[in-house]
Formats: structure tokens, C-alpha cells, sequence
């Protein structure tokens, strides 16, 4: 009888990680760039007027990685520059004035969105506004989003091409010459 129970329990954890093994490669399957989902919602013109982000900055709605793809689906159709960051993240400080400057500059013809990880939403609320950064950023305490783009650290930049593709990719603290070259590889893809 012993032996039974044991065989049942094993057979029950096997069916468990089974499924939970199963559930882990469905959601890490396609990291590479955004899902090929009809059914996000008509692109964006720009990242403000995405319908999963509010309309005010400050808000850092709190994003897994699913819904990030499905933003990024609804950004398709202009190039975009997402920028990973934290607010006690040297190197963020100091790109932060580039990337803000490039989001005016640009204006509606690159869009720009931030990704806030670990870190607290006060600390990412007073950043944005030190910063007077004025595109969105979304909030992943759990710096799942920076994961499943395959990066390390902070800050990374990535830049998506305007059909959603990654055109180009930046580990660590972005240069003028390196944005500039991200930009232009997202723009000409």
C-alpha cells in the first residue's frame, strides 16, 4: 500500500511539472520581437495614444511580457525605441537627457517607451519627473521584460524597426553616436 501512495504522488508531480514545464516554453517560445497578434488593437500613432498605456507618463501601469508584446503590436507601423531603466541606476541618469531630447526631436516619427525595473514606483515617479522625460514608461518590478530580451543589466535599449522587427540593441549607457545609429537602423530597416 506504501508503494502505492508513493507511485500515485510520483506520478502527480510528474504531471505537474510536466505542465508547468509546458506553460514556461509556451510563454518563452517567441522573445525575438512581437507576436503576430491581429487581435491587439489598431496600431498606435505614437506610444501615448497606444490603448494599453494611460495618458499620463507618471502612472507606470505595471507590465508583464505578455503585455508588453501586445503593446509593441499596437506601436507597429513606426519605429521604436524601448529604453530599460531604474531610477538608482547611474548610467540611466545619465542617458536619460539623450533619449528625452531624441523623443522631441523625433516627435511622432520614432516612438519612445520606457521600461522601469526593479525599482520602486516612487523612486521611478520622481525620475521621470527629475528627468522631464515625456514619452511612457511601464513598470516591471520583476525585470521580467529586460529577461526575455535576452539582456543583463541596465540600461538596454532596444530599437524596433517600424514592422515590428529588432533592427538594433544597446547593453549599458547609450552615447549620442549610439542612439543616433539605433535610430537610424530602426528608421531604414
Amino acid at each position: 500500500m506504501r508503494w502505492m501512495a508513493s507511485r500515485r504522488s510520483r506520478t502527480r508531480l510528474s504531471s505537474f511539472l510536466l505542465v508547468a514545464l509546458l506553460s514556461i516554453a509556451a510563454t518563452c517560445g517567441n522573445s525575438s520581437g512581437p507576436p503576430d497578434d491581429g487581435d491587439a488593437g489598431p496600431p498606435a500613432q505614437n506610444a501615448v495614444t497606444a490603448p494599453l498605456l494611460p495618458t499620463h507618463v507618471a502612472e507606470l501601469p505595471s507590465f508583464d511580457v505578455q503585455t508588453y508584446q501586445e503593446l509593441l503590436t499596437q506601436m507597429r507601423g513606426t519605429p521604436v525605441v524601448v529604453n530599460v531603466w531604474a531610477a538608482w541606476c547611474g548610467p540611466c541618469q545619465a542617458e536619460a537627457p539623450l533619449l528625452h531630447s531624441a523623443s522631441q526631436t523625433y516627435g511622432e516619427r520614432v516612438q519612445f517607451l520606457g521600461v522601469d525595473i526593479l525599482d520602486s514606483l516612487d523612486g521611478a515617479r520622481g525620475f521621470i519627473s527629475e528627468q522631464g522625460i515625456t514619452y511612457p514608461s511601464v513598470f516591471d518590478p520583476s525585470g521580467a521584460i529586460r529577461d526575455s530580451l535576452g539582456m543583463i543589466g541596465q540600461p538596454v535599449t532596444v530599437f524596433y524597426d517600424a514592422d515590428g522587427h529588432v533592427a538594433s540593441t544597446w547593453e549599458g549607457q547609450l552615447s549620442q553616436g549610439a542612439l543616433d545609429q539605433g535610430i537610424h537602423a530602426a528608421m531604414s530597416a
